[in-house]
């Protein structure tokens, strides 16, 4: 109807120009928008997006849960006040390793013949229904588990290890003594394939009479250092790139390396053990690969005791060099522990308390003399 209003005005004002013959003032014709007579919808305008409400770190995810002590992550507050376990796992081709990803601190250290053998630090150790293989004890290990108030977890072991074995302060838990360990059949070897799982573990723990609570005084005790923001070691000048970490001149049977991984701010831990592939280091209890947030190594004094190569090392009451890895980036530090049950510590160039990402460690004890590569860049002992 508006459209035909104006056509209407305009034919009105042709018919005063020209018509009746007579002279009449001209006026202009009066023309007026054209609006559309079309109705349009309403435009709704979309609600603006509420941004995601902030996560405070500093909180816990739920109810109930505490920093770790071993990681700093969150765990439940009664995994927290459990004391760990540390278990004996061999690395050689024949073992079988299940359970291993669940270590929360990995330990790897020469033992004879140029082999290496494992110890894992778990914190949550509730359900396991096949942990292992599980092998003997050397007793350097047992200073380390010291050092967690942990139950160590072994199945015998040489002589060496008496002395430490045999102290009333020594919690351990022997697989030639237990009943509730087990030998799997599905390992296709008779050294490494015994087994053992949480029922069987509270039972000798209840056995022999134990506590799962933390002794006196260790609780109270910070291990490791942890940043409360993420430790890039930017502000090392002296910090190199470390996108792999090859500790295979050190461990010339395991050959082990590390590789940085981009994606998820981890160093995905690799093997070429004599006879097998180079690949992953996989857990065959999840299918997971070993992956550690920080890498440690420790320069460390040792001796070799007999003719079968049994090695000693020196675990304590001394400083010695070695290196902290994180985030692709490594420094120099010094370490040093002071007594059975203290931490290790470690310390920058500068004297200061290194700060560890939250996450997990590995610890490689690297003796006196050998040597590694970062990027293929040979790093060596500078004591």
């Amino acid at each position: 109807m508006k459209r035909l209003q104006v056509l209407f005005l305009v034919a009105l004002s042709a018919t005063l120009l020209f018509g009746c013959g007579k002279e009449k003032e001209v006026v202009e014709p009066v023309v007026e928008q054209v609006i559309e007579d079309i109705d349009k919808p309403e435009v709704e305008e979309e609600p603006e997006e509420e941004e995601p409400e902030a996560i405070d770190e500093d909180l816990p995810p739920e109810e109930g849960m505490v920093r770790s002590r071993i990681t700093n992550e969150w765990v439940k507050e009664e995994v927290n006040n459990t004391r760990p376990i540390t278990v004996m796992i061999p690395n050689t081709k024949t073992a079988s390793q299940y359970g291993l990803s669940e270590a929360d601190v990995l330990y790897e250290c020469n033992v004879e013949g140029s082999i290496t053998r494992l110890m894992g630090v778990f914190q949550d150790w509730s359900n396991f229904d096949r942990l292992g293989n599980v092998r003997s004890c050397r007793d350097y290990y047992v200073y380390w588990s010291f050092e967690w108030d942990a139950f160590y977890v072994h199945f015998g072991g040489p002589f060496y290890i008496d002395d430490v074995i045999n102290r009333p302060d020594t919690e351990d838990i022997d697989g030639l003594s237990s009943s509730n360990f087990w030998r799997a059949s599905d390992t296709n070897n008779s050294t490494d394939n015994a087994y053992v799982d949480t029922t069987g573990l509270l039972a000798d723990i209840n056995k022999l009479g134990y506590d799962l609570e933390y002794r006196s005084g260790y609780a109270d005790e910070q291990h490791y250092k942890f940043a409360s923001e993420p430790n890039t070691l930017d502000q090392y000048s002296n910090a190199i790139t470390a996108n792999k970490v090859d500790m295979s001149p050190t461990y010339p049977v395991t050959n082990c390396y590390f590789v940085y991984n981009t994606e998820t701010g981890l160093y995905d831990r690799f093997q070429h053990l004599s006879g097998q592939s180079d690949g992953p280091h996989v857990d065959k209890a999840n299918g997971k690969q070993l992956s550690f947030k920080n890498i440690l190594i420790q320069n460390t004094y040792y001796e070799v005791r007999d003719q079968k190569g049994y090695l000693a090392f020196q675990c304590h009451d001394t400083t010695r060099d070695g290196w902290f890895f994180t985030n692709g980036k490594g420094i120099h530090v010094t370490w040093e522990k002071t007594s059975d049950y203290g931490a290790t510590r470690y310390y920058d160039d500068s004297g200061n308390e290194i700060e560890l990402n939250t996450g997990k460690t590995m610890v490689c004890i690297v003796e006196d003399g050998d040597s590694f590569l970062v990027d293929d860049e040979k790093i060596g002992s500078t004591n």
